[in-house]
């Protein structure tokens, strides 16, 4: 039973789900946090329909662009790699609303401020408002690394070989043709949740405060 174990869920598959969730969610946190920041501070033609569109990609379900996304990463040659597991995934339209909403909330005088000083937006975005959104911050990022964690179409679908898998596709080897093994997918699935366990536990503080004041105006 335990060689079983190390086999379907062995470290590779563990690894790849490591590698795959901290880049996804890195990338996303980072895009998410630029493009909030030209939404709420910076005035442009047709930003609010623009914004008003990312939005409504947002109703759109992942199983339609399935098949446009899988041949277009075919003729790209990426399936069956890393690339394909992480760049798809590197913006989060629920991120951007967030972090938007939550720049909005935030006083115009402290950004008026910072222009006198001679501050850049860079400058603005890394000094004066990183620090003080660390909760919207780490909300977006348990998101996506949520999202990507238990992500399972996806992988299964864009990965070829057994050593690409992730851990939910790893999950699904425990189900046989006639029958279920249902006490190793069980250890198996306790051993695939103590990651998301662990890091809510010590970020759920931001993660409630992140919450409660995005939507605050």
């Amino acid at each position: 039973m335990l060689t079983l174990l190390r086999l379907r869920l062995s470290a590779g598959i563990f690894f790849n789900s490591f590698l795959v969730t901290i880049a996804s969610t890195l990338l996303q946190v980072v895009t998410s946090a630029l493009a909030a920041y030209a939404f709420a501070r910076f005035k442009f033609k047709g930003k609010k329909f623009l914004f008003l569109l990312f939005l409504g990609t947002m109703m759109i379900p992942v199983e339609v662009t399935l098949v446009p996304n899988y041949l277009i990463l075919s003729k790209l040659g990426w399936i069956d790699t890393y690339t394909a597991l992480v760049i798809p995934w590197a913006v989060s339209v629920f991120g951007i609303f967030l972090m938007r909403q939550f720049f909005v909330s935030l006083p115009a005088e402290l950004f008026d401020q910072a222009q006198i000083d001679g501050c850049t937006h860079w400058q603005i975005l890394w000094k004066i408002v990183l620090p003080i959104s660390k909760p919207v911050f780490i909300t977006v990022g348990l998101f996506s690394m949520l999202g990507s964690w238990n992500s399972f179409l996806w992988p299964l679908i864009m990965t070829n070989s057994e050593s690409m898998r992730t851990v939910p596709v790893g999950l699904s080897y425990f189900t046989l043709e006639y029958a279920t093994r249902y006490h190793l997918m069980m250890a198996a699935a306790l051993f695939a949740t103590l990651p998301v366990l662990v890091v809510y536990f010590f970020a759920q503080k931001y993660f409630i405060e992140g919450i409660s004041t995005s939507g605050m105006k």
